[in-house]
């Protein structure tokens, strides 16, 4: 008995160092994975579909190990899929009853009109064709109650100029009173400045999606415009902005609208709701963006972008979120971008796009439920992003020895990627890294009551920075729902997603 023993002793002690050497063995295969996971960059989301690409037209098997292995890292990465519904958020065009409601909304033209400008009434497409053919600096345009069709025939030319002064405005008197049924490529063409059109609903109706290109395009000389309130669908790049024989539409604002599509666009065309290229100092602020699918070509898609050389174009307190009704579908959809996918040299504002953007800001914007990046840095230079929140994205991406940026107060559920030689000079952000999401773990949507289905309520207290001075808050922190930011701000978009609800 005393020998077993002995020798029962003697084995265990020899089987020790084996254990221990195993274990070692197996965390620094761990940590090693891990270090590679988060030197890659890559998320989970932009691994599946290559795996699933790869597997194709192989053998059976091979293409369901694909499948499903693709399938389990997507589940990983984005979990299971929001319930639809319908957003009520102070975001995007308001209606007449949130504005009753006491809700803050984008003003109307003013109801008095200045000295020597006229109020001019139309009641049918061909009376607002005529209308716009023969403004004045200083009309205000009302477009009567109702629905109006414009066939494809031509677009609707807006080339009167206002003045700084005297703008043109177009409008309906009540939001959402006056449908405009666009049946052609583009619907707006403005190449004059100073035009304002706000409080409508503009619906492209093409049978062919790939025929119902833009609602506006706001093209050489049509600096200083404005698009305010409006409810923009169904189109493959809503609002168009670029260059013109050497001219560019500059300091253009689009503030307050709802861009999105009822169906995926089934276009080899771009499909981003904000197409800005070469044009400066535009500001797009508080706009809804939703739904930005692209069914051909090469299946990628952005809510918005600033790109050409252009510079000083800033995104503010929008709310993105490339898929809410429509999900599901194959290919990569980003929130935002500075530089987008690139410009070819003819179409940049220098000639040759040494950078795509100089100067960007994107701050305080919600974007969420992307496929791909919620935010796309290419080449851009000196760019801002401050105080965003990213649900269910890939996180943020800078590429290129071109692109430089600060990142402030960021929250990030996914991971912040540098690549190819951009510099990244980061201050106090929240991100979940890569190995996490391969794990399955989001400890930032912890945060939120019911992230994946839109109610951001802070589960806790919210995740506050450090103090932060006066002049960070007034001059560079926006606050998504329009709350004043405390000393201490929460990190990300927004102090209590409840003051961005409408009742």
């Amino acid at each position: 008995m005393v020998l077993a023993s002995r020798r029962a002793r003697v084995k265990t002690r020899s089987y020790a160092p084996w254990l221990a050497g195993l274990l070692a063995a197996m965390a620094a295969l761990a940590a090693l994975a891990s270090y590679g996971l988060e030197r890659s960059g890559i998320p989970p989301r932009r691994l599946a579909p290559y795996l699933e690409q790869r597997a194709d037209g192989h053998n059976p098997l091979i293409v369901g190990v694909g499948r499903a292995m693709a399938a389990t890292l997507h589940t990983l990465d984005r979990g299971d899929p929001p319930l639809p519904g319908t957003l009520r958020l102070r975001i995007g065009a308001q209606a007449e009853d949130a504005r009753n409601a006491g809700q803050t909304t984008a003003p109307d033209a003013a109801d008095t009109l200045a000295a020597g400008s006229r109020e001019v009434t139309v009641a049918s497409a061909d009376a607002l064709r005529a209308a716009i053919a023969q403004a004045l600096p200083g009309d205000r345009i009302t477009v009567l109650p109702g629905r109006y069709r414009f066939l494809a025939s031509s677009y609707i030319a807006v080339s009167r100029p206002g003045t700084r002064e005297q703008p043109i405005v177009l409008r309906a008197a009540r939001a959402g009173s006056v449908v405009l049924e666009l049946a052609m490529a583009e619907g707006f063409l403005v190449s004059a400045p100073w035009w304002t059109f706000e409080n409508l609903q503009l619906q492209g109706i093409c049978p062919l999606q790939g025929n119902c290109e833009h609602a506006f395009h706001i093209t050489g000389a049509a600096q200083h415009f404005t698009a305010r309130n409006n409810t923009i669908l169904d189109f493959n790049s809503h609002i168009k902005i670029n260059g013109q024989h050497g001219v560019q539409p500059d300091h253009g604002l689009l503030e307050q609208n709802t861009l999105s599509n009822t169906a995926v666009r089934q276009t080899g065309t771009p499909v981003t709701p904000i197409d800005l290229v070469a044009a400066s100092h535009w500001t797009i602020r508080a706009n809804l963006i939703s739904d930005f699918i692209k069914g051909g070509g090469d299946q990628i898609s952005y809510g918005g972008f600033a790109k050409g050389a252009g510079s000083g174009n800033v995104f503010e307190r929008n709310v993105v979120i490339c898929e809410q009704r429509l999900r599901g579908q194959p290919g990569q959809r980003v929130g935002l971008s500075l530089g987008g996918g690139g410009t070819a040299a003819p179409y940049c504002r220098d000639q040759r796009c040494i950078t795509e953007q100089d100067g960007g800001v994107l701050q305080a914007n919600l974007i969420a439920s992307c496929s791909d990046e919620g935010i796309y840095l290419n080449r851009a230079a000196t760019s801002q992003l401050r105080h965003n929140t990213l649900i269910d994205t890939a996180g943020i991406a800078l590429r290129f020895p071109e692109t430089s940026a600060d990142l402030e107060g960021n929250l990030v559920d996914g991971r912040i990627a540098v690549r190819g030689g951009a510099l990244l000079r980061a201050q106090d952000n929240l991100d979940s890294g890569v190995t996490r999401l391969y794990l399955g773990s989001h400890p930032l949507r912890a945060l939120f009551h019911a992230p994946l289905e839109f109610d951001l309520r802070w589960r806790g207290p919210a995740p506050r920075r450090e103090a932060v001075s006066t002049d960070a808050r007034s001059g560079a922190v926006a606050e998504l729902c329009g709350a004043p930011r405390p000393s201490q701000p929460a990190y990300g978009a927004f102090e209590d997603f409840a003051a961005c609800l409408r009742p």
